[in-house]
């Protein structure tokens, strides 16, 4: 018995001398304010939604017609946009305005656009069904444009089947995409900026938020699902 005690002793003797010299060491340097295990776990209440479920949402419905936005939605053009910042107005956003800027931006700049695979899943998953696809984008309009062909060959669209890009242009105070929505009598509608979703609701059609990607040209990244609308899970590339 004396022996278990003098055993036990020395047991609890070295884990006192192990706290104490763990208590002791020294903290590294506080680099950042770190994060939590609860903070890594929350989320947004966003209406994700995937492409499937999109396509099980439409089953048993008639062909219909559908829009896309093109800049940030179906394309990731900043490479040319940030171009004309550069060539035009390095130091704000006037080249927007510039004729010059316009008629590079949709005559040759496009042929450095990425198309961003959620448009090529998503045109190919509404082809499939049948659906007519438009494309409408907020460029002002130029007398010439390839913008239809990059889309078209990005996309991997049948020539049958591409309608050509509707130039809505970007006027101050007004949403030119509503009209042209209309006139399509579209039913669902894709785009990453609050603008387009903002179009459909004013027509009462499914605006579908697609991701805009993290280092566009567009800044600052609008807030998806601000108006409770559907945004399609990884659709940022």
């Amino acid at each position: 018995m004396k022996k278990i005690t003098l055993t036990l002793s020395a047991i609890a003797l070295a884990l006192s001398f192990t706290a104490t010299s763990q208590a002791k060491l020294p903290m590294p340097e506080t680099v950042s304010t770190g994060v939590t295990v609860a903070e890594l776990a929350a989320q947004q209440p966003v209406h994700w939604v995937s492409i499937e479920q999109i396509k099980k949402s439409l089953e048993g419905k008639a062909p219909m017609a559908v829009g896309f936005d093109i800049d940030d939605t179906v394309l990731f053009s900043s490479p040319g946009f940030y171009r004309g910042k550069i060539e035009f107005s390095p130091n704000d956003f006037s080249y927007l305005k510039n004729p010059q800027f316009w008629e590079k931006m949709n005559n040759e700049w496009d042929k450095f656009s990425m198309p961003k695979q959620v448009g090529v899943d998503l045109v190919k998953m509404h082809l499939e069904r049948g659906d007519a696809v438009y494309f409408i984008t907020g460029r002002t309009q130029t007398k010439t444009e390839t913008v239809t062909k990059y889309v078209q060959e990005g996309l991997h669209i049948p020539a049958d089947k591409m309608n050509s890009v509707i130039f809505a242009g970007d006027e101050p105070g007004k949403n030119n995409k509503v009209s042209w929505m209309r006139d399509h009598k579209l039913t669902i509608y894709y785009g990453d900026a609050d603008a387009d979703i903002a179009a459909a609701n004013e027509l009462n059609i499914r605006g579908i938020r697609i991701l805009r990607a993290a280092n566009s040209s567009y800044q600052p990244l609008p807030k998806a699902g601000r108006f409770g609308e559907e945004v399609v899970i990884n659709s940022e590339y």
